[in-house]
């Protein structure tokens, strides 16, 4: 019977991110009734779950941190292509997308996926267990992109406004390259031990079944990754698709229109948020710790490089640089952040201000 269900799983999966993108391309750049805004909103979800399946199978069979680094980097790339699209699509109105989607990013990675993880793992194991020194140099990372990238701008006196001039992007988008990919080799070849999941032994317990499976064959991932890939395009292209009835929900709520990428936001990252909730669940915190982390440095780390690359042939202003209030939070993330990453253990405590730090930031989004 449980191998019959798996059959069915499987073949779930399969077709799911198949028809996600047949029913991207039927509905891309049109307006959409509500009976397939419905349909729509019903297939992202399911494309949501068969990523986070095919994500696992490929994890698998590589192994971490290669496993979460697939996941992340196919989110970002795909996130990366939807942002230089609408930009190219908005006029002045996409001035402020990037810094409003990195921005997004960031908090719902390291206050959201991150606290969720801890949470979700302390409740279950007593402490969530993971590796600081891996999980310090990502948060430092990230702390580093975040600064040069969306804080520095607010203070840069050659141009008007939150802007970088032209050498000071292409320093920040060639910082951001270099950096993203020291930490990639120093997480996936130098130092790969710093990132590896940490086990209690005390515990006495049996792992879950998965721990014990048969890696994939070599087939079987090559596959994965590809439906993978099929169901990230879906998940990002379909958000895109159903973006304007959500703008006219927003608008019609009277909620100021960045809530619409934090919206946006939200449902492309929702293949992480349960691919490491469950590795938590898994006791496999350094897991999550991965995924929430990298994602963050990914969305930075590739979106600024490529809409320096934009910013050439698009005519309207790039802002970047962040406002006061944000500012604030970021700052806060990041010393809580650090203060949460130095013991390498959490209890629900550390868990609950993380998520507590991403309800001020969406409350903050919907009444600025």
């Amino acid at each position: 019977m449980t191998a019959r269900l798996r059959s069915l799983a499987a073949q779930w999966t399969v077709l799911v991110p198949v028809f996600a993108v047949v029913l991207l391309i039927l509905t891309w750049g049109r307006e959409l009734p509500g009976w397939v805004v419905v349909m729509v909103t019903l297939i992202l979800a399911g494309a949501v779950l068969a990523a986070v399946h095919h994500a696992e199978v490929v994890a698998h069979r590589v192994g971490e941190p290669f496993g979460s680094l697939v996941l992340a980097v196919a989110v970002t790339v795909i996130e990366v292509a939807l942002i230089v699209t609408l930009m190219i699509d908005g006029g002045d109105k996409s001035a402020t997308l990037a810094r409003d989607t990195v921005f997004a990013a960031v908090m719902i990675t390291v206050n959201g996926i991150l606290g969720l993880s801890l949470l979700v793992g302390s409740l279950r194991h007593g402490t969530a267990v993971f590796n600081s020194e891996g999980t310090g140099a990502a948060l430092a990372t990230v702390a580093t992109l975040a600064t040069l990238s969306l804080v520095l701008p607010t203070f840069t006196t050659s141009k008007p406004g939150p802007e970088f001039s032209t050498v000071q992007l292409t320093f920040a988008a060639v910082s951001s390259l270099i950096l993203y990919a020291l930490f990639v080799a120093t997480q996936t070849v130098r130092h790969r031990d710093y990132f590896l999941p940490i086990v209690k032994q005390s515990e006495g317990r049996p792992s879950d079944e998965e721990e014990h499976a048969e890696a994939p064959s070599t087939r079987t991932a090559m596959i994965s990754l590809g439906l993978l890939g099929l169901a990230l395009i879906g998940v990002v292209g379909l958000a895109k698709g159903v973006s304007p009835t959500i703008e006219s929900g927003v608008d019609a709520a009277g909620l100021p229109h960045s809530v619409v990428g934090v919206i946006i936001a939200l449902l492309v990252l929702l293949p992480e948020t349960i691919a490491a909730g469950r590795a938590a669940r898994r006791n496999q915190v350094q897991t999550s710790m991965n995924l929430a982390l990298g994602s963050a440095m990914a969305s930075i780390g590739l979106t600024i490089p490529a809409v320096a690359l934009a910013s050439l042939w698009l005519p309207g202003p790039l802002v970047l640089g962040l406002g006061d209030t944000h500012m604030v939070l970021l700052a806060l993330t990041m010393v809580v952040g650090a203060l949460t990453v130095v013991p390498g253990r959490a209890t629900p405590l550390q868990g609950g201000v993380h998520l507590v730090l991403l309800a001020a930031y969406l409350e903050l989004a919907i009444n600025p």
